[in-house]
């Protein structure tokens, strides 16, 4: 008899466990960011982890969504595509309802093949190698514009605007910096001859071989593919040995640790292709306001994080549920007013459009330069 009471007790107390576990699991809704939260380009991770983190506040002061709280999971991928994988198994595993992320595009495309067999949608503010969203993924989403639109206004803006007529062409061997360049060459005129064409390796410290051989060369401008580490050391290396071409590259390379890594005199004059500046949208202001006072100054893709975070929230609340089927099939159906403007999906998960103008290295920080 007291081996029954006592089997009764533990059999209640385990299956009230159960359920207050279960109830607490029920209580929120998982969403994820990912991208390299370490390694020599985790800046870019921590920009998206806190652009994403004031979506989630914001929206949990509200609320949070389908009457539930959002919690946020942090995947550290350290901008290796291997480690991408395994996050994002673990975050699969981990019951997400959607992913912020990843940056690279050398991560973000093995990753997504994981969430797409999981069902689960990805939305990346930053990777923007034409293969992510050409695959056919239906639940592959991309917040910014494409390699094959930044490498064509970079190209218009050479041949066009500065009238070049000798290019030397160098990228960093990545999914990202080789795709950029590529599509950049790809673009140029037949009058625009490309005196040099090369790559090398992402963490070097040394570029100098490389540059004197770009001397030789005499380019009228030199075209980067790559990310800021390396673009910096590049600039700085480049005015040691007395190469004094103007560089050009892309979004990796906005950011202001490329301006701190070059120094403000060899940095200086350097073009770049980005979306336009969110201090000139008026959308942006509240975000941006907020963001300086929780985290400092803004990074170059923390409003995309932002937004991205907050289309793939809107995208559950519209659809009733956190199931990733319905979120995707409502993402591609959506209009989504964000701290950058409208967005809508397309059929391949792309924004609609062109995003990207032409910047400026000037007195040690960034301008806008040219729109075509």
């Amino acid at each position: 008899m007291k081996k029954g009471v006592l089997f009764s007790v533990c059999f209640f107390v385990i299956a009230a466990f159960l359920v207050g576990c279960g109830a607490k699991k029920d209580d929120t809704i998982k969403v994820a960011v990912a991208g390299p939260m370490t390694g020599s380009i985790a800046k870019m991770g921590s920009d998206f982890k806190n652009g994403a983190t004031i979506a989630v506040e914001e929206w949990n002061a509200k609320g949070g969504v389908l009457g539930k709280k959002i919690e946020i999971v942090i995947g550290d991928d350290a901008s290796d595509p291997k480690q991408a994988v395994a996050v994002a198994n673990k975050l699969v595993n981990g019951g997400m309802a959607g992913i912020v992320g990843h940056f690279n595009s050398s991560c973000s495309i093995p990753a997504s093949e994981v969430y797409n067999r999981a069902g689960i949608p990805m939305i990346t503010p930053a990777s923007t190698n034409p293969q992510l969203t050409d695959r056919g993924l239906k639940g592959v989403f991309r917040i910014c514009g494409r390699d094959d639109q930044q490498g064509k206004v970079g190209a218009e803006f050479v041949k066009g605007k500065l009238n070049s007529k000798k290019v030397a062409v160098i990228h960093d061997k990545t999914t990202y910096g080789q795709g950029l360049a590529d599509e950049f060459k790809k673009n140029l005129s037949a009058a625009t001859e490309v005196v040099y064409y090369g790559g090398v390796t992402i963490g070097d410290k040394d570029f100098k071989s490389v540059l004197t051989s770009v001397k030789e060369k005499k380019p009228e401008i030199i075209y980067f593919g790559g990310v800021f580490p390396e673009a910096g050391l590049m600039v700085k290396q480049a005015r040691e040995i007395g190469l004094s071409s103007p560089f050009m590259s892309g979004d990796g390379t906005i950011d202001p640790k490329f301006i701190e890594i070059a120094g403000e005199k060899a940095a200086e004059g350097t073009y770049l292709s980005f979306s336009p500046d969110p201090k000139n949208i008026p959308a942006a202001q509240a975000f941006i306001e907020k963001y300086k006072a929780k985290f400092g100054e803004l990074g170059p893709y923390s409003i995309y994080a932002y937004d991205a975070m907050n289309a793939l929230l809107t995208g559950i609340k519209e659809a009733g549920s956190a199931d990733g089927k319905p979120v995707t099939d409502k993402l591609h159906a959506l209009e989504f007013s964000g701290a950058l403007g409208k967005y809508r999906f397309t059929e391949k998960g792309d924004i609609a459009g062109s995003p990207y103008v032409i910047w400026i290295t000037k007195n040690g920080k960034f301008e806008e330069h040219w729109k075509p």
